[in-house]
């Protein structure tokens, strides 16, 4: 399948947000030697495209609420069916139809992203003098000549990392200097590619899906890692687009979480691997039979405690015979009143 027709739209962005500046005169001289219409004209071939995929990212933001709002029926199935793993997916799929929840929906931006970045990473690449007389994609002559000789602080935006010293030889660069601007730029790509994936996660917790916590974990290290190798390769260009691309990314979550906010427990999910038990405060039981009490405060130890505790017994009162103090059958009865002298009369 040929990808002419993304080529021709990302030049047919670019060249229109260049042909803008340039009207206005901002490619007039080259401040901090930097050609600064080709430079914003990469910055707003993001903004283009964020604006554009503004619906589908808010459609990702409601379709992860949807997915933490059913996790604890996820984990009823997954008890219910531990088994059987082919009902068990049909069971989900069916819940994610009923409540409109999509565990790929979190990877759709990035994939409709992709066309995108490869379309500039083809075009930029094609800016090398070599090229002069092979324009494409619309371009004219001048523009070519203008893009492949423009540049980031007297670095080409044509060069990379991994330049070779032919290339760097033909775009009239230093290859320390690219090496440093690059390096440099592809540093801030990884920390920023990471700091979207971490937003996003510290918001919304890890997910309890498998597949979904799958994804989590690629967005938040696989896709950084990544980057290490394969930064080496992008166009300086290119990295200037991922760079403002990931800003974007964090001011428009930033934006979209507080419209949107996540469930009061979806932040407080732990993290894969982690106990969810409280770290702080009393432990307590679930056990209504046997709720914990608070301590009782001790009684004071009075003879029988102090007995108890040496090991003795407690003093033993005498026994008093009843019986022996009982009137005799046939004696008179005493009266106890008799014999006590009489009170006085007043």
């Amino acid at each position: 399948m040929s990808l002419d027709w993304i080529y021709w739209a990302i030049s047919w962005i670019l060249l229109l947000w260049h042909s803008a500046w340039d009207a206005i005169g901002v490619s007039t001289g080259a401040f901090l030697g930097t050609n600064w219409s080709w430079i914003l004209a990469i910055i707003f071939l993001v903004v283009t495209l964020r604006v554009i995929l503004f619906p589908i990212f808010v459609k990702q933001i409601k379709s992860q609420r949807a997915m933490q709002a059913i996790q604890p029926q996820l984990k009823a199935l997954q008890e219910k069916h531990k088994g059987d793993r082919e009902t068990l997916q049909k069971e989900m799929m069916e819940l994610y139809r009923k409540e409109k929840a999509n565990p790929l929906m979190g990877c759709l931006p990035i994939f409709l992203q992709a066309p995108v970045f490869i379309g500039l990473f083809h075009v930029l690449r094609r800016l090398d003098p070599i090229n002069q007389g092979k324009t494409k994609y619309g371009w004219t002559v001048d523009q070519f000549e203008s893009a492949t000789h423009a540049r980031l602080f007297d670095v080409p935006i044509a060069g990379k990392f991994g330049s070779s010293a032919a290339e760097l030889a033909r775009l009239n660069a230093s290859g320390t200097s690219v090496k440093i601007l690059a390096g440099v730029l592809v540093a801030i790509m990884i920390a920023t590619t990471y700091l979207t994936s971490r937003q996003m996660i510290l918001k919304t917790g890890w997910a309890e899906d498998p597949q979904q916590r799958m994804i989590q974990r690629l967005m938040l290290y696989g896709i950084p890692a990544s980057l290490l190798v394969s930064g080496a390769i992008f166009p300086i260009g290119v990295v200037i687009y991922w760079v403002t691309n990931n800003l974007f990314t964090l001011a428009q979550q930033q934006w979209v979480l507080r419209k949107y906010p996540p469930p009061p427990t979806a932040a407080r999910l732990p993290k894969p691997g982690e106990s969810a038990r409280r770290t702080t405060g009393p432990r307590r039981t679930t056990d209504s039979r046997n709720p914990v009490q608070p301590a009782k405060p001790a009684k004071p130890a009075g003879r029988f405690s102090r007995s108890k505790a040496n090991g003795t017994q407690p003093e033993s009162k005498p026994v008093v015979d009843t019986k022996a103090l009982a009137p005799k059958p046939g004696a008179k009865p005493v009266n106890p009143k008799k014999g006590r002298p009489a009170k006085r009369q007043g």
